[in-house]
């Protein structure tokens, strides 16, 4: 019989010894992304999305969700756009949020400046990482920023102009960067609806957005109603659509005479970039034309600026500007008070607004103008975003006012 061999006496594992953090766990990330004021003030972070510089007006947004919206928004063309909420990014990008209309132009907007860098995204809607969603859009990000800084920068001194610049080996020539930021003449005087606008009609048939379904068609439309395109977000046509709207999407420049032989029962003038008196030089003669025919006009934001031009009012560059999802207004109409989405970085001077104009709303911020119509007639317009996407609903109201004027003119 064999022997069995003596059992050996285990011997106790040494304990794994923590791996001792290298230098390099310490060091600050390597510069890979500059903002360059006309000052010339350098302020340095990481790089991400799309590689190269780009320069525009710097502003900051306060919205703390819908960044996707926010970036593809056509009235943000020109800006370089930072954001105070720190997480910006992480529940990624999809095809669902995209606000221009015309996709072929993307939005226009120049940049995105955000606090925190950008996690992968962590959301059952996202199908791609927010980087790489800029860098396909060719819009440059820069993170590590401290944006609370910033925006008191552009609190006390305003909007400047500056220059974002992404280069992945962190080289780039200053004198370069300070002088396209010193150059640029700013969005003063300046027509971009051109550039985000449609060059051709387009009929709309999709309604808002259900969490269920995503998007639906439109059902039962009762009104007809003609959109100036002057950098359109999606989500207006879905809130026309879903009050009782057919719609029809017709380019900025389109002449009145072409809309009113569509015999709409009314017309809307869409949000949109740039200097109201800029592109008013082409929309305004013909918008008095809308105006005099009797129909139906709801404006906004842009629109809203260009039909007080219309009126003989007159327009002013802001300070800072209005960007976010959280700005009280006051509707005279009601006496309620609503929290509104704002994008502007113009006004209407409401002491230029003639008589027979009134004004039906006002910013409970800084007192500025937000709404105005005319007396008698079915004609009334409003500075913010009764849309939303991002921001609340509390306006959507306006849609439904907008609905019965037409039903009124109808008889």
């Amino acid at each position: 019989m064999a022997k069995q061999a003596p059992a050996r006496s285990a011997k106790p594992r040494a304990a794994k010894k923590p791996a001792r953090p290298s230098f390099s766990d310490w060091e600050t990330p390597r510069i890979t992304g500059l903002l360059v004021l006309a000052d010339g003030t350098v302020i340095e972070g990481q790089g991400f999305g799309a590689e190269g510089e780009a320069v525009g007006e710097v502003c900051f947004n306060t919205a703390m969700t819908g960044y996707q919206e926010v970036l593809t928004d056509p009235s943000y063309a020109g800006q370089i756009v930072t954001f105070t909420f720190p997480h910006i990014g992480n529940v990624g990008t999809n095809e669902d949020d995209i606000e221009t209309t015309n996709l072929a132009a993307t939005s226009g907007v120049r940049g995105c400046v955000v606090k925190a860098a950008v996690t992968d995204p962590a959301n059952y809607r996202s199908h791609r990482h927010f980087s790489q969603w800029l860098k396909a859009r060719g819009i440059a990000g820069l993170s590590g920023i401290d944006t609370r800084a910033l925006t008191n920068l552009i609190r006390e001194k305003g909007m400047p102009n500056g220059v974002i610049a992404h280069n992945a080996k962190g080289k780039f020539d200053l004198k370069k960067l300070k002088a396209m930021a010193a150059q640029w003449p700013g969005l003063v005087g300046m027509d971009l609806a051109k550039d985000v606008s449609l060059t051709q009609r387009m009929d709309w048939d999709e309604t808002t957005w259900d969490w269920k379904t995503g998007y639906q068609p439109g059902n039962g439309a009762t009104h007809k109603v003609v959109a100036v395109d002057y950098g359109l977000k999606r989500n207006i046509l879905r809130c026309l659509t879903a009050a009782g709207c057919e719609v029809t999407v017709v380019p900025a420049t389109a002449q009145a005479d072409d809309i009113l032989a569509m015999n709409p029962d009314g017309i809307f003038l869409s949000n949109g970039p740039g200097d109201p008196e800029a592109t008013g030089e082409y929309a305004v003669p013909e918008i008095k034309k809308l105006v005099s025919s009797g129909k139906p006009v709801f404006g906004i934001c842009l629109g809203h600026q260009m039909l007080a031009l219309a009126l003989g009012a007159k327009t002013r560059k802001m300070h800072q500007g209005h960007h976010g999802a959280n700005h009280p207004v006051k509707d005279f109409t009601t006496g309620k008070v609503e929290i509104t989405s704002m994008n502007h970085g113009f006004t209407v001077d409401r002491e230029t607004l003639p008589q027979g104009v009134v004004e039906t709303h006002v910013s409970l911020f800084d007192g500025s103008n937000c709404g105005i119509a005319i007396e008698g007639k079915p004609v009334f317009s409003v500075q913010y975003h009764p849309e939303a996407s991002p921001g609340p609903q509390d306006s959507h109201y306006l849609f439904k006012r907008f609905v019965e004027q037409m039903d009124k003119a109808k008889g």
